[in-house]
This record gives C-alpha cells, sequence and structure tokens, in this order.
C-alpha cells in the first residue's frame, strides 16, 4: 500500500505506524519534545532567569550580524510557565500524527525533530526577512509547532494519503490559524507570552513550512 501525495507529487510509502491513533498512545519522540520545553524552562527558572532570553533568544539584529545559533536556541527558551505548557500541549497534539508518520526508530526519531527544527528555524528567518536587522527577541517553540500543524492538516483528509493543498480540512485549519495569530496580534497574550508581543509572523511562516514540507520530507526519510 502506498501513500498518495495529492499535491501532485506521487505516492507515499507508509511509515510503519497510523497517524491516526489515540494521542494519549503518543510516540515517544512527540512525548519527549513537549516535555523538554517544560524540563528546560524549568532549568531556565533556576539557573539563568531572564538573562535566558537575551542569551538564547533569537534576534533578527544577531542574524544580521552573522549569529545564527538563536535560530536553533531559541526554540527551546519561553517566557513562562504558561507559554512552555500552551507549545508543549501544542507540540504533543499536532507533533504525535507527524512523528507516527515518520516511524519507530532512530530514523524516524531523528526525521521528526529534523522536521520540527527546520520549521523553527525558517519561523524565525521568516521573522527577520520582515524585520531584518531589528533587535527584538523571539523566543519559544511555536514556529516548530506551528510547523506541526501545518502538517498535520495534511493528514487530516478522508483517505489515507496526503491531502490536497486546496482539500477543505487543509484550507479550513490554514484560514483558522491565519484567523488566530492576527487577533493575538491585535489583542496581545503577554500574561502568556511573559510580556512579549505574539510573533505572529513567526507563527505562519512555521505553518507554511511544516504545510509544504510534509511530503518531500517524507518522500527523502523513505528513500534513505
Amino acid at each position: 500500500m502506498s501513500i498518495e501525495d495529492h499535491s501532485g507529487q506521487g505516492p507515499l510509502e507508509p511509515g510503519p505506524a497510523s497517524p491516526r491513533e489515540p494521542l494519549v498512545r503518543a510516540p515517544l519522540p512527540a512525548l519527549a519534545l513537549a516535555a523538554s520545553f517544560l524540563i528546560l524552562y524549568g532549568v531556565q527558572s533556576l539557573v539563568f532567569g531572564d538573562a535566558a532570553i537575551t542569551r538564547f533568544g533569537f534576534s533578527p539584529a544577531d542574524l544580521a550580524q552573522g549569529r545564527v545559533a538563536g535560530l536553533v536556541t531559541g526554540l527551546f527558551v519561553h517566557g513562562g510557565w504558561a507559554h512552555a505548557f500552551l507549545n508543549a500541549l501544542g507540540g504533543l497534539a499536532f507533533g504525535t500524527p507527524v512523528a507516527r508518520l515518520c516511524g519507530r526508530g532512530a530514523r524516524g526519531t531523528a526525521a521528526f525533530l529534523t522536521f520540527f527544527l527546520v520549521c523553527g528555524a525558517l519561523s524565525s528567518l521568516g521573522y527577520a526577512f520582515l524585520h531584518w536587522g531589528e533587535p527584538t527577541l523571539l523566543v519559544g517553540a511555536s514556529g516548530g509547532v506551528s510547523g506541526f500543524m501545518g502538517a498535520t492538516s495534511r493528514l487530516m483528509g478522508p483517505g489515507p494519503g496526503l491531502a490536497r493543498f486546496a482539500s477543505r480540512p487543509v484550507l479550513s485549519m490554514a484560514g483558522a490559524w491565519i484567523f488566530v495569530n492576527l487577533v493575538a496580534a491585535t489583542v496581545g497574550l503577554g500574561d502568556v507570552t511573559g510580556g512579549a508581543p505574539i510573533a505572529w509572523e513567526a507563527h505562519l511562516a512555521g505553518y507554511a513550512t511544516g504545510l509544504l514540507l510534509i511530503g518531500p520530507s517524507l518522500r527523502l526519510l523513505w528513500r534513505v
């Protein structure tokens, strides 16, 4: 059996597990990633305090000067317990289908984590493109989690394969995520993010990355 990529790029081979199993049986990679957000925020609070945001957060100004580490480190720094918890919950909910599709074992785990890091890094790059050279600091895993959301939207079709980009599930979920982020950008969620503004541009860039890359990522994984 094969999983058909309805974006027009051909069939995909299935992973060793169905992406539609109950969430309570989430794969270990998704559980570990979600737990890491909470554990690392605990370390951040006890060891670094607010200095962690400046030291490890992502800034377009740093990128303009060639400092790129924040593209990764910023994903694991949060503005508060609520911020870390929401990203852990989102990572578990939307990372679970992606982890199941990537499959078990070292290769599946590596593919899952790489997908998260790529989505997160490109979400920050999308923000930097619109705010080049600004000293704003971005923290949190939401760019990578948004990538999981975009990827998951393509797993919500009626058939066993990836849904078409123009399908109702994909368009509905994308429209809802755009709406939520525009509202958050207007109203603000300072109590959740530790007073920092919502980087809706990064969220949408991460979502688009996951939406577009899930098909090519799976084909590359299953051909290795």
